[in-house]
């Protein structure tokens, strides 16, 4: 694939071409770097054609969260709701730029992420109509009242394809607000199955940083089938 690099005010963006102009164009938020090891991985599980749009090196705790949250853990920092404003940044300055650098248009635009990133993705889907499809993989549904906003509130637009995803360890814990993910995933796919959406819910082996970039790749090939 060919790889394009372009700086953004929230670090720096990777557009990894496809073959086809109008094939699909999943933008990826990442923790740090250019994906390039769910590049690997999605070309090992034959991943179908199409363009990723990479954005890393975010404000992690700020740009992927909806809204304030305490530390979870003693050494750990409070999560401060900048989701929305990322999200703005993202449709109307990152996405643009790297359409600009396609030589066709996309048939259809998603959003896919990991963690954090995964609750993003979620919850853009209540925020703007821009992603016909969407993958959460180990999303951190954890995070206190998501669980609440997804069962109370509707989305700008139903996607064609969702998946979600979760380590089977992952709620392994004490930690009173990480035990909470697996249940509260598992409720969020029940509801996208009771409105009729087209949902994938995959539980992989491991805890949450277990094969992260299989997981990613295996989460973006699930909604480009």
């Amino acid at each position: 694939m060919e790889k394009k690099a372009f700086e953004c005010d929230r670090g720096k963006a990777t557009l990894y071409c496809g073959e086809q102009a109008d094939a699909p164009l999943i933008i990826l938020n990442n923790y740090s770097g250019e994906g390039a090891s769910v590049i690997q991985a999605m070309e090992e599980i034959g991943t179908p054609d199409c363009h990723l749009l990479v954005v890393g090196n975010l404000k992690w705790d700020h740009d992927m969260t909806p809204w304030y949250c305490p530390p979870i853990t003693e050494n750990d920092t409070p999560c401060t709701g900048g989701a929305d404003d990322y999200l703005n940044l993202l449709l109307t300055r990152i996405l643009p730029e790297a359409m600009s650098m396609l030589l066709g248009s996309p048939r259809s635009i998603g959003i896919a992420g990991y963690s954090l990133a995964g609750l993003f993705a979620l919850y853009a889907m209540y925020r703007c109509d821009a992603f016909d499809r969407v993958a959460s993989m180990s999303g951190s549904l954890w995070f206190p009242e998501f669980r609440e906003y997804v069962l109370t509130h509707k989305m700008k637009k139903r996607p064609d394809k969702l998946y979600l995803s979760l380590g089977d360890k992952e709620a392994k814990t004490r930690n009173a607000f990480l035990k909470t993910v697996q249940d509260n995933t598992e409720q969020i796919v029940s509801h996208y199955m009771q409105l009729g959406l087209d949902v994938t819910w995959e539980l992989n082996p491991g805890n949450h940083f277990t094969d992260a970039a299989l997981r990613s790749a295996k989460g973006i090939k699930a909604i480009l089938m």
